[in-house]
């Protein structure tokens, strides 16, 4: 059985900063990567492999940084140079796309 819960989300002012935490139960880290996706299409915004490799699509490329911490089983999202156009429910899932968090919302606005 794999959970994953994210938390960390927020309201915050352009050009700002979060960090998003999922943590997550299970082997996931064995056998899946782990990613953030964002909206209603759940567009990909960076993942984590199951080796440790990170991957941005290129929307967030230099602003957001995904990291893992294997003791405690949690995939960070650092988001920094916020801007409206980030604002979304961000879902913490499986890379590839399998199990899924219940999101946390992020706005950016003044």
């Amino acid at each position: 059985q794999v959970q994953l819960v994210e938390s960390g989300g927020g309201l915050v002012q352009p050009g700002g900063s979060l960090r998003l935490s999922c943590a997550a139960s299970g082997t996931i880290f064995n056998i899946y990567g782990v990613a953030w996706y964002r909206g209603n299409e759940r567009e990909l915004v960076a993942a984590i492999t199951h080796m440790g490799k990170a991957i941005y699509p290129g929307s967030v490329k230099g602003r957001f940084t995904i990291s893992r911490d294997d003791p405690t089983n949690t995939v960070y999202l650092q988001m920094d140079s916020l801007q409206p156009e980030d604002t979304a429910v961000y879902y913490c899932g499986s890379y590839p796309r399998e199990y899924w968090g219940h999101g946390t919302l992020v706005t950016v606005s003044e």
